[in-house]
């Protein structure tokens, strides 16, 4: 196997590994947070927060030095437009990402000292909750416009 095929097997696990983990874990979290038991709850959050760093992140860090290596070794120039199209959806997504992990920790935060507690959550959860849930669409656009750019590669 050649070089270029090797990194662009590499590119597209790492691109099924964050969607598709992407996508389970926030239907996991969704889910998890209709459950009427507060431990079932707790634990969605706790593994939402682990598999984002287990999973995601590292394929959020693999994604552009493979893509950036694919680039170079296929001859295109960084400056294509599609390639451009490509890296702003990526920062569109990773700029909804980092304030869905940050608003995770603290729901799991919120829901471990309630449950602790056996009190009711704050209000702040709800709110973060619909925030979360609300930043998770243009980052899966933004991906699935990148998934199209990346086999269409249109001039």
């Amino acid at each position: 196997m050649d070089t270029y095929s090797l990194i662009k097997a590499i590119h597209v696990i790492g691109s099924t590994v964050l969607f598709g983990t992407g996508l389970g874990i926030a239907f996991f979290m969704f889910m998890g947070q209709r459950a009427p038991d507060m431990a079932a709850r707790v634990f969605a959050a706790r593994w939402t927060v682990r598999a984002d760093y287990i999973f995601t992140a590292p394929a959020v860090i693999l994604q552009p030095l493979t893509g950036f290596w694919l680039i170079h070794l296929g001859g295109y120039g960084l400056g294509e437009p599609w390639l451009v199209a490509v890296y702003i959806l990526y920062l569109i997504a990773g700029a909804c990402w980092l304030p869905v992990v940050w608003l995770q920790i603290k729901m799991k935060q919120m829901l471990t000292e309630a449950h602790a507690a056996d009190t009711p959550l704050p209000e702040t959860f709800q709110r973060y909750f619909r925030l979360w849930f609300l930043l998770g669409w243009p980052a899966f656009i933004s991906l699935i416009l990148v998934f199209y750019l990346m086999v269409a590669k249109p001039a």
